[in-house]
């Protein structure tokens, strides 16, 4: 018999792997609504990401289905042929991290390195940004654009093989469905006055500022994905209230004005505006 090499597993999957033998073993009857995450992560003795990472697993896979303001209820058994394969996944959250080190340096080495030109090829993802937020459409083509831009302008094309590589593994099954508990108007124009500050850094030519930005841009967006699954994101009364352009009664993040979004300039609180 060949002996074959063990590879470690990611820790989200050997979570998954131990809930999904309790549900298949009927500890967690079809139907029947799972512990909250708090307690969960506390009887397993794992962290909150960890368990978030291993639950959206067991959704993809059709085991568990989220209902918001409801809980976490076990679905009947999938056809087996239906079943998607996840072995090779990173962690959505695991990978956050993973950008938040590798592109903060990236933003560093750009506001230090990027031509007049390069400068301007980002400003332009991210006005494009602002335009499809402003517009109604999910602006993940222009945030995709922004980043590999910045990557560009450190001159690296190994960096920018890098980041590209990083990004599109949010496009994968399990980033996309964590990704749709949040997505919501009020998100998207939170990441335009994440990435505004960005873009200030490196027009200032400011590589610790730059750095700085964008570590806080991906550690927000930790933050913003570690939110409560049930809860989801905000109220739904937060999220219409953003999408009707009142800010104010959202409780979302400040608005810019247009001005201040060509400038790539983040907004004030409007207590602190004349």
């Amino acid at each position: 018999m060949p002996i074959e090499a063990i590879e470690p597993q990611r820790l989200y999957r050997q979570i998954g792997d131990q809930l999904r033998k309790l549900i298949v073993d009927g500890e967690f009857p079809v139907g029947s609504r799972l512990p909250s995450e708090r307690d969960l992560a506390v009887q397993l003795g794992v962290s909150r990401p960890s368990l978030r990472e291993a639950l959206i697993a067991l959704e993809v896979e059709g085991y568990i289905e989220v209902r918001m303001g409801s809980g976490i209820y076990v679905c009947p058994p999938a056809p087996h042929e239906g079943l998607i394969d996840l072995s090779s996944e990173a962690g959505p959250l695991e990978l956050i991290r993973a950008r938040e080190m590798i592109e903060g340096e990236v933003a560093y080495a750009a506001a230090r390195n990027a031509t007049d030109a390069q400068i301007d090829a980002v400003d332009e993802a991210f006005q494009l940004m602002i335009a499809h937020t402003d517009a109604g459409i999910n602006p993940l083509e222009a945030d995709r654009l922004f980043h590999i831009r910045v990557a560009e302008a450190t001159g690296n094309s190994v960096l920018v093989g890098l980041v590209t590589q990083l990004f599109d593994a949010r496009l994968g099954p399990l980033f996309k469905r964590l990704h749709s508990h949040f997505d919501s108007k009020v998100v998207w124009y939170e990441a335009v006055d994440e990435h505004a500050l960005v873009m200030q850094a490196l027009r200032e030519r400011n590589p610790d500022k730059a750095r700085a930005a964008m570590r806080r841009h991906m550690d927000i967006s930790f933050t913003r994905y570690s939110a409560n699954l049930i809860l989801q994101y905000g109220s739904r009364q937060k999220r219409e209230a953003a999408a009707a352009g009142d800010a104010r009664a959202a409780g979302a993040a400040p608005r810019r004005t247009r001005t201040q979004a060509k400038a790539g300039v983040a907004a004030k609180p409007r207590a602190a505006r004349k």
